[in-house]
Parts: structure tokens; C-alpha cells; sequence
């Protein structure tokens, strides 16, 4: 059993996170010299706050309809890396949920801004996020320093 649903609410059993799912901290590195940057790669390096690695799901929902579902790479209090199958523009606004392995219930955006596009993988930034929420991000990334 993958999931119930109920309305908006999701349960996930703790079979549903990856096996592989490990906990570190990360930092962008390149390189590159800034002169051969690209624009995808620029942006990667404009990244504020410590990263943490990890690999669990994020489900996106825009405007019309639209919405898709990636995997993580890393996260911070002010945005993360992902990954996902479905085609994604620059600039677009996003409503997040975010399955970290802290709690069984989501960690939600209410805002997020697509920052930079390469391949399959992609930067959100966290435009509005409650406090709470952000509190749960940052409790969740010094645990993992100790």
C-alpha cells in the first residue's frame, strides 16, 4: 500500500521511501570558470543556505491543471534541486508538497519559482513558505549535521 488518500491528505507508509535514502550535506561546486557558465549552471551557483542531499518525492501543482510529480536531490530553508519526467518552464509558479523523512505528512510551498532548467533536472525557489514550515526545513537539515 503506497498511499490513502482522503481529500487532500496523504499518508504514506514508510514503505514508501527509498531505500537509498541518505541524509548529507552538499555544496554546489564547479569547475568551470565563470566565463564558460551557462545560464543553467549560473543559477546553480547562485544557491543561498546549506544544502541537504536526500531522495524522496515532490508533488507540483500550477495553474490549469497542471501538476507532476519529481524526486528531490538536495533542499534547503530556501529551495531545492529535483528531477522529473515532465516538461517544466523557467519562471513558472508552483504549489509544492514536499515528502521529507521527518514526518509522514507533507511539507507544503505555497509559492515556488522554477529558477533554472537542465535536462530533467530543475531549481525551485521558495517564494512564500510559512514559518513553520520553514522552522521544520531548518530543524531538519542541522539534524542531519550532527
Amino acid at each position: 500500500m503506497d498511499s490513502v488518500c482522503s481529500g487532500s491528505f496523504y499518508a504514506y507508509t514508510k514503505d514508501c521511501w527509498p531505500l537509498d535514502l541518505q541524509l548529507k550535506r552538499t555544496t554546489a561546486v564547479t569547475s568551470k570558470p565563470s566565463r564558460e557558465l551557462g545560464l543553467a549552471d549560473a543559477n546553480q551557483q547562485d544557491r543561498r543556505g546549506r544544502r541537504l542531499a536526500l531522495s524522496c518525492r515532490l508533488f507540483f501543482f500550477g495553474d490549469d491543471d497542471f501538476e507532476g510529480e519529481a524526486k528531490i536531490l538536495d533542499v534547503s530553508t530556501n529551495g531545492c534541486s529535483a528531477e522529473s519526467s515532465i516538461d517544466v518552464t523557467v519562471g513558472m509558479l508552483l504549489k509544492l508538497s514536499l515528502f521529507l523523512p521527518d514526518f509522514k505528512w507533507p511539507l507544503r510551498v505555497d509559492q515556488a519559482i522554477m529558477r533554472w532548467i537542465d535536462g530533467k533536472q530543475f531549481g525551485l525557489e521558495f517564494t512564500s513558505i510559512r514559518l513553520a514550515q520553514r522552522e521544520r526545513l531548518r530543524g531538519l537539515i542541522m539534524k542531519a549535521r550532527l
